[in-house]
């Protein structure tokens, strides 16, 4: 009896007390322009995302110290904003790492699933306005958006590790983006590794599915590797007339709306350019949780962090040429007329 006495004492000797630290609300101690800085949204928005994810973040108890619905979207959000490890995110807000990183998986489900909300094809009054501000900067009729590839840097993945390289040799997921003139994305796809051609995720899509459809009334412009269709204009490989060459350079020129909407992108969300220690999966969800952040910035107007207005560095999106038996004779008609109309 006595020596269970004893061991027992042992056990709550060296048994660890749950410590709750302190935490630090950074909605007390900052002003707007700083937490747009550190969070990308002022005050006010961070209510009304507090309010909007509410559902999804709120705990059933609050037994042991559970942690604020704010805390965990700012704890997301710092994340996103400069990728920094979980144990750094969370030292911030006095929370331990674990924490952190469940806050941010929380965070980054609730808002994907919001994806289709935020996230979507233009409805008939949108792709007019669309047309109308892509016609006054290229005079090219009918243009809706623009599209194309992006790399998201990955760490090494576990299974099927050499899907994941890119042609530039490091893992990555292939990212497809579409965008309009004022850089809202409505069309994301984040779930291809590195690897696969920008063809390939485009010919797989909904998107696709759509414009084949007639769903949409309106042209993509696209790089060359994309196959031309008649929805879809690229450039022309090798042009030969004045014509061809002038369409060539009003088609690169506009279709870097959707070179610098990737930039504004990445450069809002700095996790989406260095390495995201993750499984695939788990990445891609990041991905489409930082679109639909985007979009409610563009929607809101909400201005890019001040250290981050320098000039958006363009990405090099090039990949192999699609063969021009990739392309259908609509396209091939509907790019002759638009090249005779320049």
């Amino acid at each position: 009896m006595a020596r269970l006495i004893h061991r027992l004492y042992n056990e709550r000797a060296f048994r660890r007390e749950k410590v709750i630290r302190d935490r630090s609300n950074p909605l007390d101690i900052y002003n707007d322009e700083e937490l747009i800085e550190r969070f990308r949204f002022g005050r006010r928005d961070l209510f009304e995302l507090t309010e909007e994810l509410s559902p999804d973040l709120r705990f059933v108890s609050g037994r042991n110290a559970a942690l604020p619905l704010a805390l965990q979207l700012l704890i997301a959000l710092r994340f996103y904003g400069n990728g920094a490890f979980q144990n750094t995110v969370g030292d911030m807000i006095s929370v331990h790492k674990s924490t952190a990183c469940r806050a941010i998986r929380r965070l980054s489900l609730a808002l994907s699933r919001r994806l289709e909300l935020h996230v979507h094809l233009p409805t008939e009054a949108e792709a007019v306005g669309m047309k109308q501000r892509f016609r006054q900067a290229s005079g090219i009729p009918g243009i809706v958006g623009c599209i194309d590839g992006t790399q998201v840097k990955i760490q090494a993945p576990s299974q099927h590790e050499y899907l994941f390289v890119n042609r530039k040799g490091y893992h990555s997921i292939n990212v497809q983006i579409a965008c309009d003139a004022s850089y809202k994305i409505f069309n994301l796809v984040a779930r291809w590794p590195g690897s696969t051609h920008d063809a390939r995720i485009l010919r797989e899509s909904a998107l696709y599915r759509d414009f084949e459809a007639g769903r949409v009334n309106g042209l993509l412009l696209g790089d060359s590797g994309y196959p031309l269709k008649r929805w879809l204009m690229t450039p022309i490989i090798a042009p030969r007339t004045d014509q061809e060459r002038r369409y060539n350079t009003i088609q690169s020129a506009t279709r870097s709306v959707v070179e610098r909407c990737i930039g504004v992108l990445k450069r809002r969300f700095h996790c989406l350019h260095g390495e995201l220690r993750m499984r695939p999966e788990r990445v891609c969800t990041v991905i489409a949780a930082c679109t639909v952040l985007h979009n409610i910035c563009v929607t809101k107007r909400i201005p890019l962090p001040r250290q981050d207005h320098q000039p958006v560095q363009e990405e090099d999106g090039l990949q192999p040429v699609v063969p021009a038996v990739h392309g259908d004779i609509g396209g091939r008609l509907a790019r002759t007329q638009i090249v005779n109309t320049l």
